[in-house]
């Protein structure tokens, strides 16, 4: 009887979707570390550490395997990449996360595929058909009940206002990478912008350092955590999934995200959802529903 064990790769459809799924659970714990970060550090200091932390693995990884170098323009773009994807949109998420909750601000985040549908309508020419953008008014509104609960609300400035310009900043993102991945591959324009984010978040990292040598141990372990897990390895599996799946298609997947984000936050920070935030984040994930069945 042969008991070999079978190493067969996986089949061709689960290699995305498993990509995917590794992007959610990332990406969903990085809200409530955020949280537990940002009793420690400031806000840009903690997303400076953080992706000092990503860039570390990153610097391994390009040593290791010597992609190819970026050219000239792409390098641009990849600087682009980081200012926007990695340092405004941390930036803005980071100090939104202040007042807001975790869950909540997971589903004000993910308001990002209606942004992502805008940009690739605009700039890369994907279409979505009038189902698909109902499905994303739908999610939006379920936001902006989210948002009557939040501190502040949606006005200019406050907390729930910033992280809607954070996920108007990753959808401008998913957008411009779009194009890098077929000619530098997935891990490569990962890395690359990872890279450029750290670089552009550098002049708050003696701050975070200095702080960090007086920081709790769960401050300390957050920073770790949201550097491995939601920096570079949620950003590797989601720059796979955006490339096999288009922009507009791959951001709805995110619409997941929240209800992740909510259970993790209830275990691992306390918070509980209000009912603001449940009947709206019902809505949103309902949108993205309609719109993975009627919006393409």
């Amino acid at each position: 009887m042969n008991t070999s064990i079978s190493t067969r790769p996986l089949p061709a459809p689960l290699v995305p979707a498993l990509a995917v799924a590794v992007t959610v659970i990332s990406w969903a714990s990085a809200f409530p570390f955020i949280r537990i970060g940002l009793h420690g550090l400031p806000p840009l200091q903690l997303a400076a550490a953080r992706f000092a932390t990503a860039a570390v693995l990153v610097a391994i990884w390009l040593a290791w395997r010597r992609p190819r170098l970026p050219s000239v323009r792409d390098a641009v773009r990849f600087l682009l990449c980081g200012a926007i994807g990695i340092a405004a949109y941390n930036a803005l998420l980071n100090t939104g996360e202040k007042t807001v909750s975790a869950g909540a601000a997971s589903f004000i985040v993910n308001t990002l595929p209606i942004f992502t549908a805008i940009f690739a309508t605009v700039f890369l020419r994907e279409r979505f058909n009038r189902w698909g953008w109902c499905g994303s008014a739908i999610s939006l509104a379920g936001v902006a009940v989210i948002a009557l609960g939040q501190p502040g609300g949606l006005v200019l400035g406050a907390g729930a206002s910033l992280i809607l310009c954070a996920a108007m900043c990753s959808a401008a993102y998913f957008v411009l990478q779009k194009r890098l991945i077929p000619v530098y591959g997935a891990l490569a324009c990962t890395a690359y912008t990872l890279l450029a984010g750290a670089l552009w978040l550098s002049p708050w990292l003696p701050g975070a350092v200095t702080s960090l040598t007086v920081a709790s141990p769960d401050t300390v372990a957050a920073v770790l955590i949201l550097g491995i897990f939601p920096a570079a390895i949620g950003y590797a599996t989601w720059t796979f999934a955006l490339g096999h799946f288009g922009a507009a298609r791959a951001a709805n997947f995110l619409y997941l995200t929240p209800a992740v984000a909510t259970t993790l936050s209830i275990a691992l920070t306390g918070e509980r959802p209000g009912v603001a935030t449940l009947c709206g984040g019902l809505m949103a994930i309902s949108g993205v529903v309609f719109v993975a069945w009627l919006g393409r």
